[in-house]
């Protein structure tokens, strides 16, 4: 096809690292209209053959692949070729980028975007990267906090064990600690003490942490020697806090095992020197959440999320070179929820629809954890509105009655819990858009609600975090309490 010449010079992409797994048929359209995206999904899948796991593409260009093999080397292939197949969209589109930063382990997919590595020699070193910390087997885990990294840091020194470390630094109010269970365990009750939002990551590997030192040993004697050099775009690190020049991409992988990883001041760095566009390279706002919170009034694009991402791109590019209005987003069908949702759903984080994910919104692995707040700004007082009344037809009138009374009481626990009158918050307004309700706290507010109810799988209901609303997290209790009373 032919490629679009617009060089956008404000525009960072940004690569995710270990986030949720990606849908089904996910790069379908992206794999059927550019031979860049095949080729490059074709060299993964080769890769992924050499190292004896199944070809990665399959389940991602088709609608029903079937049972997918999980390991985390799939996981992470998986997650490499999303980004790289929307890398080469954005290209194939004429978006050029001033640079391209990767998160953790998205930091070698951001070296495989810019050519400083072959695209075949990146999904080897993930897998041996993946490896490694397998034989290791450190029995560790994340922590994200929604405080910034100077008193996460303090909280971790307050234990006072040397493999409990600040791992990430994500925005001015979200940070992330990585070390043993039990230690975590100890700061999970400091923190909530203290009255900070905190929540497991669930991860293939805890990683940015001492603990880790042995699997980097590792990876540095068995990993394969890769070419490397002579990139074509500037690739950003968080964790050595400059650009990443002529260096080994073994050295750069192990290296970041053990390090801290420092998006936040990378990003403000970014928009500094002119960066004003942010592009996320994953299917879903991950790194794009941790940028909107850090430099608030950038624009934070994230293609796959969109309905139709090729159209976005378009429009994005319209928007930079013509008089067109900007792109207007139209996001992607969510997946059926645990109840009906009573109007289409509108974005994380922004927020699209996660697949079956990790417990937290997807982070981050070291990372794919949710981002900070904007400043609370209460809404205009509005009159709660009724419960639909159209298609589906109207519930019974006990059904009407429980669904008011749990609204009610979710009303009150909200606003008991981020210190709103219960009367400002609409039955429809949007948790973090309309109400400043930052993921983290989503997360410990729907646990909660799950508590009072004991419905505990309400909590895998990801698509109330992503477009929630007081209604349609009352309608999916109401719903659950119902398919459990007809079991």
């Amino acid at each position: 096809m032919e490629t679009r010449v617009t060089h956008m010079v404000d525009s960072v992409f940004v690569m995710p690292g270990t986030v949720a797994a990606p849908r089904t048929g996910t790069l379908r359209d992206l794999h059927s209209r550019y031979e860049t995206v095949r080729e490059a999904l074709t060299l993964i899948d080769k890769a992924a053959r050499e190292s004896g796991l199944p070809d990665i593409s399959t389940r991602l260009i088709e609608d029903a692949a079937g049972e997918r093999p999980y390991s985390p080397e799939v996981h992470y292939l998986e997650i490499f070729a999303v980004s790289l197949a929307t890398y080469h969209l954005l290209v194939a589109e004429g978006v050029e980028p001033v640079a391209i930063v990767g998160q953790s382990i998205g930091e070698l997919w951001a070296l495989a975007a810019a050519g400083h590595v072959s695209v075949g020699d990146a999904a080897r070193l993930a897998v041996a990267r993946s490896q490694a910390l397998t034989r290791q087997a450190w029995p560790g885990t994340m922590l994200a906090v929604g405080v910034d990294g100077r008193r996460a840091e303090s909280l971790a020194g307050l234990i006072g064990h040397p493999h409990l470390v600040l791992a990430c630094e994500n925005t001015p109010r979200q940070s992330v600690l990585s070390g043993p269970r039990r230690q975590i365990d100890e700061a999970e009750r400091v923190a909530e003490a203290l009255g900070w939002p905190s929540v497991r990551l669930d991860v293939p590997h805890p990683t940015h942490t001492p603990a880790v030192a042995q699997a980097a040993r590792d990876l540095r004697a068995s990993a394969p020697r890769v070419s490397y050099g002579g990139g074509r775009w500037r690739v950003s690190s968080p964790w050595l806090g400059r650009d990443i020049g002529d260096e080994d991409p073994v050295e750069l992988v192990a290296g970041a095992l053990t390090a801290q990883v420092r998006m936040l001041h990378t990003v403000r760095a970014l928009h500094a020197a002119g960066a004003d566009t942010f592009i996320e390279c994953g299917e879903w706002p991950v790194v794009t959440r941790f940028v909107e919170a850090s430099v608030p009034g950038v624009q934070a694009v994230v293609p796959l999320s969109e309905h139709d991402p090729v159209a976005a791109v378009r429009a994005l590019v319209a928007s930079r070179t013509d008089t067109a209005p900007p792109p207007v987003r139209t996001p992607a069908p969510l997946p059926v929820p645990a109840s009906p949702a009573p109007v289409a759903p509108a974005p994380p984080v922004a927020s699209p629809p996660p697949p079956p994910a990790p417990a937290v919104p997807p982070p981050p692995v070291a990372t794919a954890a949710p981002a900070a707040p904007p400043v609370l700004t209460p809404p205009t007082p509005v009159a709660p509105a009724s419960p639909v009344t159209v298609d589906p037809p109207r519930p019974a009138l006990d059904a009407d009655r429980r669904y008011a009374t749990v609204l009610a009481e979710i009303r009150a626990l909200y606003g008991d819990y981020l210190g709103y009158p219960p009367e400002l918050l609409g039955d429809d307004d949007a948790l973090e858009s309309d109400l400043g309700v930052e993921s983290l706290k989503q997360v410990a507010l729907l646990s909660r609600v799950a508590d009072r109810y004991g419905l505990p799988d309400l909590r895998a209901n990801t698509s109330l975090l992503t477009v929630g609303t007081l209604r349609r997290i009352a309608q999916a209790v109401v719903q659950a309490q119902a398919e459990a009373t007809a079991r």
